[in-house]
């Protein structure tokens, strides 16, 4: 059985390992869509620091490069977002149907 390579770009990482082998900022579990949900809320790169005070700005500003090189990849992390938390709020108001009987 084959396995997915480990693939590394400047300060971020695809490893299947990690957050399912989405990019993310290397040695982190900080993906690159959350720096980018940062940028679309507003957020200067020194800002996100506040957020993430862990990363530096090249990191950041990795992030946001891997985003415009990549934005079909990106674009669809966010959409697996959106349909896991539909799929949560689906399930919760199941559970709670059931407990309310």
């Amino acid at each position: 059985m084959a396995t997915a390579a480990k693939t590394v770009y400047s300060h971020v990482t695809k490893d299947p390992e990690v957050c399912g082998g989405k990019a993310c900022i290397d040695g982190t579990r900080i993906r690159v869509v959350d720096i980018v949900s940062l940028k679309r809320q507003g957020y200067a790169a020194e800002r996100m620091l506040e957020a993430y005070p862990s990363l530096n700005l090249a990191q950041v500003y990795a992030a946001l490069s891997y985003y415009y090189e990549h934005p079909e990849e990106i674009e669809a992390s966010f959409e697996e977002d959106r349909g896991w938390q539909a799929e949560h709020e689906r399930a919760k108001a199941e559970h709670l149907r059931k407990t309310a009987r």
